[in-house]
């Protein structure tokens, strides 16, 4: 594969259907490219005591999609040598130890790609309008993302 073969690839995908970290991982593995780190958020059975279920997921998809790839942009801005990045989450419901999202990204050398990874899901968090439900035994909860950035304006 030449370079020329190998450009630099956004690959985002909201959709309903169970993640993979193999898919995710093998969409970002460049030849040019000594790392790809990967980040799975999955579901856990416990929040505060209580006993989760399983978790729902909502979003805006058009807009959730644009602030996705402004995160892409700010990730190619901030480490130039980044190659790939894949940002998957998923909608609707999602099982314990399932995962509802995956940040896979590579570069050339791992600090690039560790350090792109922790900013993507964290401004994923901050900015991309996804809601999730958390269903315990007893009841159900929206929950606020304490990292989002319009919960903190609107209070």
């Amino acid at each position: 594969m030449s370079v020329s073969e190998d450009e630099p690839k956004d690959l985002i995908k909201l959709n309903h259907e169970k993640l993979s970290a193999d898919e995710i991982s093998a969409l970002v593995v460049s030849p040019c490219c000594g790392a790809v780190s990967l980040f799975i958020g999955t579901t856990r059975n416990n929040f505060e005591g209580r006993k989760v279920i399983h978790l729902e997921y909502e979003a805006y998809e058009p807009m959730a999609e644009a602030e996705i790839k402004k995160i892409c942009t700010d990730i190619r801005l901030k480490w130039p040598s980044v190659k790939h990045i894949a940002i998957h989450h998923r909608l609707g419901s999602v099982p314990i130890s399932e995962a509802s999202v995956m940040v896979a990204i590579s570069s050339p050398h791992r600090a690039e790609s560790l350090e792109a990874v922790q900013y993507g899901i964290n401004a994923l968090k901050a900015t991309v309008p996804i809601w999730k439900k958390e269903v315990y035994e007893e009841e159900s909860s929206w929950k606020e993302n304490k990292e989002c950035f319009w919960a903190k304006t609107l209070k």
